[in-house]
């Protein structure tokens, strides 16, 4: 099988990693791919978001499945493209990914299949006084969300009104997120811990890959604004069995279902992002695709053979079963200065080579440009690498990544030091998945 993975970042180099070990797999593409990409295969450049320009190249690279990774292509209809031309392509059609593309048709959704969710409102540009007035009916805490894609940085999260009134406002007038954010939705808080469930999903049929849960906060103890994800870590060991099942069945199973009914069966991964509150799951959104970190700590412990899911999801019939290794994985993000509002680039990173020689250890290219010289990687991006580990329990797998990421420096490195450390601190979870 010859397979071209759509994309840049840690969540694709993560894919094209796992890819290039199955023995199902003769060839990794990666358009446009990263340094890190071009290690397991050729990378040609390619507008990622182009429906045309990807179905184009997926036929010149004589493709056999084409996995989408980021948003940005989903929503603009690369799987129609391709799945046009008659090659499997690996993500939702562009009707379906309207579940990340549109943020208040996702709380649509969620009404009309019944599932649980936060209190909302949807306000748009010349209802802003509506808006605030709604928020005013809120309490504690208070979330501003862009309706349009935003890059993963669209959510304001506080207890400050203040600050959630002065979001409302900067959204609405394009001033913060342009077209984005003229549309807003606005929620109640919610309280529990948060898990990330990825649902491999054929169109008809569902099943969960292993739990994972992130950290979207800049600062240690969660301080500071939202990112893209500093960390991430699988399994979490106080959601078994028991929790993915209620998931599945109160929340995934009936927004696939409504998907069915409005037209747009959905095929891919679907990326529940949940708060387990006191009175039991609730979904805070829907992604389209992998989620990032996510996928960098949940597709290395995959003992099943990556590919075939993938190709059998895009051909609606999943059918191999998933199995998991017996080891822990956890992230680290290395971020730029400055980040997430003003990232400093350009910066020589040194150090990949020592950190990747950490038994567990794989470094994956989030954020990085070549400039020419032999073994040169500059920073190119806010979150540049992330550094994952495999280990017998999460503790082990832990102290991997952080000992990796010392290894790894440039001028302004940040990076959080309090990934997974409740978790691993909880105990061994052994091969659970």
């Amino acid at each position: 099988m010859r397979v071209l993975v759509i994309g840049s970042g840690g969540r694709e180099h993560a894919l094209a990693h796992v890819l290039a070990g199955s023995s199902t797999v003769e060839a990794v593409i990666c358009a446009p791919g990263n340094p890190g990409m071009a290690t397991l295969g050729d990378c040609v450049a390619v507008a990622a978001a182009d429906p045309g320009a990807v179905a184009s190249l997926a036929d010149k690279v004589s493709a056999d499945l084409v996995v989408v990774g980021p948003e940005v292509p989903l929503v603009a209809g690369v799987v129609d493209a391709v799945e046009a031309r008659g090659r499997l392509a690996f993500g939702p059609r562009a009707a379906a990914a309207r579940l990340e593309g549109s943020k208040a048709w996702m709380k649509n959704v969620l009404s009309i299949a019944g599932v649980p969710t936060a209190r909302y409102g949807t306000f748009t540009t010349g209802g802003q006084e509506a808006a605030l007035r709604f928020l005013d009916t809120l309490s504690d805490l208070f979330v501003v969300k862009t309706d349009g894609l935003a890059a993963g940085k669209g959510d304001v999260v506080t207890t400050d009104r203040s600050e959630a009134r002065e979001a409302v406002r900067a959204y609405l007038s394009g001033e913060a997120f342009g077209a984005a954010g003229r549309t807003i939705v606005i929620e109640e808080g919610l309280s529990g811990p948060e898990l990330s469930l990825l649902v491999l999903c054929d169109g008809e049929r569902a099943e969960p890959l292993a739990p994972a849960q992130d950290f979207k906060r800049i600062g240690e103890g969660d301080a500071g604004p939202n990112t893209g994800g500093m960390g991430a870590y699988s399994p979490v060991p106080a959601v078994g069995p028991d929790v993915v099942g209620a998931v599945m069945d109160g929340a995934v199973a009936p927004t696939l279902e409504a998907l069915g009914r409005l037209g747009a069966p959905y095929r891919g991964v679907l990326y529940a992002g949940l708060m387990l509150t006191p009175s039991g799951p609730k979904i805070l959104e829907y992604n389209v695709r992998f989620g990032d970190p996510e996928c960098q700590v949940v597709v290395p412990r995959l003992a099943s053979d990556l590919a075939a899911h993938l190709a059998e999801a895009a051909a609606g019939r999943l059918e191999t079963p998933l199995r998991w290794r017996d080891e822990a994985a956890v992230t680290v993000v290395l971020a730029s200065e400055g980040y997430p509002a003003s990232p400093r680039t350009g910066d020589v990173i040194s150090g990949l080579g020592a950190a990747a020689g950490v038994e567990g250890v794989m470094v994956f290219h989030a954020g990085t440009a070549a400039d020419g010289r032999p073994g040169e990687v500059r920073t190119a991006g806010g979150r540049v690498l992330n550094v994952t580990a495999l280990g017998a329990t999460l503790a082990e797998a832990r102290s991997r990544a952080y000992e990796a990421a010392g290894r790894i420096s440039w001028p302004g490195l940040q990076f959080r030091r309090d990934i997974a450390a409740a978790a691993a601190a909880a105990g061994p979870v052994g091969g659970a998945a």
